[in-house]
This record gives C-alpha cells, sequence and structure tokens, in this order.
C-alpha cells in the first residue's frame, strides 16, 4: 500500500494529563476486546453487554435496550449547569479481516473496520475519568452509546426513542477516528462536515434476443449504458457549480452470455451533496432522466430511491469551542484542519439536526507502524495512541461547556 500520509515518527502526548495517560491501558485493552468481538447494526448485544458491564462497574446510571441496543449513561455533577452529550456508534461491518494480530475478530465476516471500537473505549474512558473527577464540570453530561450507524441507522430511532430529553440537551459532540489524517491532527470546521447519503437501484425492461438479430430485441444493456451516462449530467449541468455533489453508479447487472441480449440490467447507484437545499432534488432528477431514456428506447423501468441520512452540518459555535480545545491538545506537524469535508456520511447527522452540536475527525493514521489502510479495508486498523487523545478532547469539552 501506498500511502500519502505523512509520516510520524511519534506522537506528543504532553498535553494529556496523568491521569488519562495513565488510562491508556485500559483503553487499548477495552478496544481490542471489542474489536475482537464486532457485532452488526442493531445485533450489539455482546457490545452492549460489556459496556453496561463497565458503567455498572464505575457505578454510573445508564439506560440500556433503547433502539433495541442502544445505552444512554448519565453523570450528574450535582451542580446545576447545561447538559452536554457525547455520542460513539457500537457498529461493526459485514467485512472479514485480514490483519494478523492478538485481537484479531473471533466473529467471521464481521469486523471493526471503521474505528467504532475506539469512539466506544474512548467513550467509555471519558465516562470513567468523569465519574472519578465530578468536580472538573457542572450539570450532566449524558453519553450516548448509538447501534447501527453503518446501516440501517440508530440515531434517528434513539432520538425518537428520547434520549436527548429528560434533561433536555443543549449540546452535542462526537469524534470519528481518520486514517485520512495522521495520528493526533484535530479535523474540524463549523458547516458542512460529511455529506447527505442517498440510494437507489433501478432494473430496466427491455426485449431480450439474439445478439445477431438485434432490431427483433430492446437492448437493456444499451438502454443501461445511456442511463449511466445521462445520470453524470445531474452533476455538470443541474447542480450550481460551487456546491459539491456526487451521482455515482456502483453497479451494473445485466446479461449471461456472450451471444444473447439481456431482456433485464439493473443499476445500483449512490448519490452524495452537503447543502441540504438540495432534499428531494436529486430523487425527481435521477428519475427523469432514467423514465426519459427508457421511453427514447422503448424500454421500462422499475425505481427504487431512498433518502439515507442527511448532511453533517456542525453548529459554530460548538465548532468554535472543540477548535479552540483542539488548538491546545494536539502537537503535529499539521495540528488543526479546517478543510476537512468528505463526501462519507454518518448519521450523527440527524443528532445535529435536533440540537447545536460539532463532529469531528481525529487523526489515527501512522503509517510507520503500517496503520494508515483506509476505513472499511479489511486491513483497517489504526495507532491506538489515539484512545488517551480521544478522551482528552471529550473532557476538556465537558470542562469549557460544562461550566
Amino acid at each position: 500500500m501506498v500511502s500519502t500520509i505523512p509520516s510520524l515518527n511519534s506522537a506528543n502526548i504532553s498535553q494529556l494529563r496523568l491521569d488519562i495517560r495513565n488510562l491508556q491501558p485500559q483503553l487499548v485493552e477495552w478496544r481490542r476486546r471489542l474489536h475482537q468481538y464486532p457485532e452488526l447494526g442493531f445485533t450489539e448485544t455482546l457490545t452492549a453487554e460489556f459496556v453496561s458491564e463497565q458503567l455498572k462497574k464505575w457505578g454510573i446510571d445508564h439506560q440500556t435496550g433503547i433502539a433495541k441496543t442502544g445505552i444512554v449513561a448519565t453523570l450528574d455533577s450535582g451542580k446545576p449547569g447545561p447538559v452536554l452529550a457525547i455520542r460513539a456508534d457500537l457498529d461493526a461491518l459485514p467485512i472479514q479481516e485480514e490483519n494478523d494480530v492478538a485481537y484479531k475478530s473471533q466473529h467471521p465476516g464481521i469486523m471493526h473496520a471503521c474505528g467504532h471500537d475506539g469512539h466506544t473505549a474512548i467513550a467509555l474512558g471519558t465516562a470513567y475519568y468523569l465519574a472519578h473527577h465530578q468536580h472538573c464540570f457542572q450539570g450532566i453530561v449524558k453519553i450516548i452509546f448509538q447501534p447501527a450507524e453503518e446501516g440501517p441507522g440508530g440515531a434517528k430511532p434513539m432520538i425518537e426513542a428520547g434520549v436527548l430529553k429528560n434533561p433536555d440537551v443543549d449540546g452535542l459532540i462526537g469524534l470519528h477516528l481518520w486514517n485520512n489524517l495522521p495520528l493526533g491532527t484535530i479535523g474540524v470546521c463549523s458547516g458542512s462536515l460529511m455529506a447527505a447519503v442517498e440510494k437507489f437501484q433501478c432494473t430496466i425492461h427491455g426485449k431480450g434476443g439474439h445478439g445477431a438479430i438485434p432490431h427483433q430485441t430492446i437492448d437493456s444493456i444499451v438502454v443501461a449504458s445511456h442511463i449511466v451516462l445521462a445520470l453524470q449530467t445531474i452533476v455538470s449541468r443541474s447542480v450550481n457549480p460551487l456546491d459539491a455533489a456526487v451521482v455515482s453508479v456502483g453497479s451494473l447487472q445485466a446479461g449471461k452470455t456472450d451471444n444473447v441480449i439481456a431482456d433485464s440490467a439493473k443499476l445500483l447507484g449512490t448519490v452524495r451533496y452537503f447543502n441540504p437545499s438540495y432534499q428531494g432534488f436529486f430523487a425527481k432528477r435521477v428519475e427523469q432522466i432514467i423514465a426519459g431514456v427508457c421511453q427514447s428506447h422503448g424500454a421500462s423501468y422499475d425505481l427504487n430511491y431512498a433518502p439515507l441520512y442527511p448532511p453533517v452540518i456542525n453548529d459554530k459555535r460548538m465548532a468554535e469551542l472543540v477548535q479552540s480545545i483542539a488548538e491546545t491538545v494536539v502537537e503535529t506537524p499539521a495540528d488543526v484542519i479546517a478543510e476537512c469535508q468528505t463526501m462519507a456520511a454518518e448519521d450523527v447527522s440527524y443528532f445535529l439536526e435536533a440540537v447545536p452540536g460539532c463532529y469531528f475527525f481525529l487523526g489515527s493514521a501512522n503509517p510507520d507502524k503500517n496503520l494508515a489502510f483506509p476505513h472499511h479495508h479489511p486491513r483497517f486498523n489504526f495507532d491506538e495512541t489515539v484512545l488517551g487523545m480521544g478522551v482528552e478532547m471529550f473532557v476538556r469539552c465537558v470542562e469549557k461547556f460544562c461550566k
């Protein structure tokens, strides 16, 4: 693998307080335990049991079984003040792990290939620290352990279950370990950070026949090919060039042999955009193009278009809070990066629609240790030094927000 991530011989963790540096071995142990037993969305029973066991040990009040496997821990300082929520996700991906490590996944075909095991460990470390240092904040901190971020989405059902109520949350923060940034670097900005995601599935119905007699057929592959090309005009000609958007067809399936014209073809695609004003726009344009191409060729179609997550949009005040803290914590050549937007999507967006919040990236790649494979790769892994950095960031956010 050739990496473009800057080399980083060592991370300077001198800004981490001693209690959090001392917690680092425990953070690694929790993360590796979680990594060994990954679970898919809404089936994170072992993961939830492990989280609950730790919270019970520390006497932290918490609710389980929210949106099936979600947990909310509540840390009350006993002093009046604001309510801050911290969100972490629990689920893994349907990927067979290829890492040769002692803590390799024990569940065939399932792997923590996106860092959620690290997110959960960081959230547990934050809960542990705050439970033992209640004097450092006022008000209440809720730690939300959310299922099913990778799909079909656990944020919305958790919100509908009332996790942002009783007491009402005033602000929310969350982080994503990010192998696109070197270890310890913070990516944070106000406004759009991650894209909305929508998907579509379309079956083109033509008329099959012999490959040597095409005039007796309606070639579904030709129709599908025209559709793939025409869909690209949505971004190039129907979207404001100052707005970023993506329309990608990731799968085209049709036919079984060389001399038979396929009677049907199936397209699978994804749409991404930052500007929430485009909600509903792409669904309409995608169908207009598919309908027009099909009509011109005498074909028909079935289309299933589904919006998944809205864009992740950070509140300006909350982003400034996170950035001000990041500037005091990180000591890397890149430091804090504001140009960190990505067309990847995250259902933390639903939380940020409901309350002012900030989601940020915490660089976790270290090419010198061969820990720079991208997210969702079967060899994804990260430098575990980042775990203590994540706890330090969360704790300082609590101290500054809840005062």
